[in-house]
């Protein structure tokens, strides 16, 4: 069998690949909703709640996906749910009523579930702390690819085709990536493709490692004990309800507020998520570029996420700006959220074992989900009577508050040793 130089970076791609997909197709509907109005009417508090119908579904998957990961193994756990979620999605195509909607958003919901936590546990099993956050980030970028393709995308294929065949061929693709990773991925000790060279590095900085995080198992109702499983938890759940407000209203709010149309969306709409792609990057790349000058986890990981809350609050500034500041500062909160995002989804493989990484990051999604979810009705509410301004005063100043909730409740950025850091905020 061919050997495969620096596979875990191959292994990074395919996972950035994976996660373009998944905003390919979660984002489809809201990009297409102009157009799926037409036939299907839809108020703003009916779309609120199919968005918030995907994330409770996508919460319930994503505390029970990273289960399945740790259970399934990730090679076998992670086909299963892109199979499950591009069937979903293909399904949309097929609807013709709210209803319809609302049982194909769910199903969706509950196969994207798995997926971060999946890729979670692949970036713990491949990638030693000093490389995580970089690799988080090139993973991470597959979300702002696959949202930068969205809306060009699917105009395209609203105005050539059908906004059904935008359902029909997104949804479709997911397979072929389901057999691309049943080819390749294997953990590295099981892995026929790694070279001799990669394998005895990853060993060696295992062994660096080794002692540093709980020896003895943790069992998964074990994982509520733990401070940092809680405030982690709780950041997570005020920085996602403003990225899905911000992800899922978008188009929305350009077509219904700037006036503008499918088309005009598709040329202006990329912009944001391109910016996006940039912050999951450059956080990634600096949260590993100040551990190798010398700065400790602890300290490394904090400068990343105290820089990515700095420059949300510019949301702020969108509802009273012309269009093209407002896509500026579009952007500029985009980029600020996937920077923070590169460097807070790597805090469950820097604290916690690999054994568990995947049933943490599935808590931490779950908490996001259900805040997404939440925050997702009472956009709704809010949209409909008192306008977007309040929303985005409100996305603003999640993330600020997310990271003083980690300094006070996580404290340190270290990994938990045996029982030792066991507690319950009081």
């Amino acid at each position: 069998m061919t050997r495969i130089k620096n596979l875990r970076w191959w292994i990074a791609g395919l996972l950035a690949l994976a996660t373009a997909l998944n905003y390919l197709d979660r984002q489809s509907f809201p990009v297409a909703v102009t157009r799926i109005k037409q036939d299907i009417p839809l108020t703003d508090q009916q779309f609120s709640q199919l968005n918030s119908l995907f994330l409770l579904a996508y919460a319930i998957m994503y505390m029970g996906g990273g289960r399945i990961m740790d259970w399934l193994g990730t090679r076998v756990g992670y086909a299963v749910m892109i199979v499950w979620w591009s069937a979903a999605n293909f399904l949309h195509g097929t609807v013709s009523t709210v209803a319809g909607l609302g049982v194909y958003r769910f199903l969706l919901g509950m196969g994207e579930g798995g997926g971060f936590p999946g890729s979670g546990k692949a970036v713990a099993e491949w990638f030693p702390p000093k490389e995580r956050s970089l690799a988080f980030g090139i993973f991470n970028t597959g979300s702002s690819l696959g949202a930068v393709v969205a809306p060009p995308l699917i105009a395209l294929i609203i105005v050539q085709l059908d906004w059904r065949w935008v359902f029909f061929l997104t949804g479709g693709v997911g397979f072929l990536w389901a057999v691309a990773w049943l080819r390749l991925y294997q953990p590295p000790d099981k892995n026929q493709r790694i070279t001799a060279e990669e394998s005895e590095y990853l060993r060696r900085e295992r062994a660096l490692g080794a002692g540093s995080p709980a020896a003895t198992p943790i069992r998964w109702r074990d994982l509520f004990k733990y401070r940092q499983v809680w405030g982690l938890m709780a950041a997570k759940f005020l920085t996602d309800s403003a990225w899905y407000f911000f992800i899922f209203w978008l188009p929305k709010y350009l077509s219904d507020v700037r006036g503008l149309n499918i088309k005009e969306i598709g040329y202006y709409g990329w912009i944001p998520y391109a910016l996006m792609g940039a912050g999951s990057l450059i956080g990634g790349w600096l949260g590993s570029y100040l551990i190798g000058r010398g700065f400790t986890l602890d300290r490394a990981r904090k400068i990343a996420l105290a820089l990515g809350a700095a420059l949300m609050p510019v949301s702020l500034l969108i509802a009273a700006s012309p269009l093209s500041l407002a896509i500026v500062f579009f952007s500029a909160a985009f980029f600020a959220h996937q920077f923070w995002s590169a460097n807070v989804q790597t805090l469950a493989a820097d604290i916690f074992p690999a054994s568990v990484v995947g049933s943490v990051e599935g808590l931490l999604g779950s908490a996001g989900s259900f805040g997404g979810m939440l925050f997702g009705l009472l956009v709704g509410w809010l949209v409909t009577h008192q306008g977007y301004a309040p929303v985005f005063l409100m996305a603003g100043l999640l993330h600020p508050i997310a990271l003083l909730l980690i300094l006070a409740v996580v404290r340190r950025i270290e990994p938990v040793r045996a029982t030792g850091q066991i507690e319950v905020p009081a």
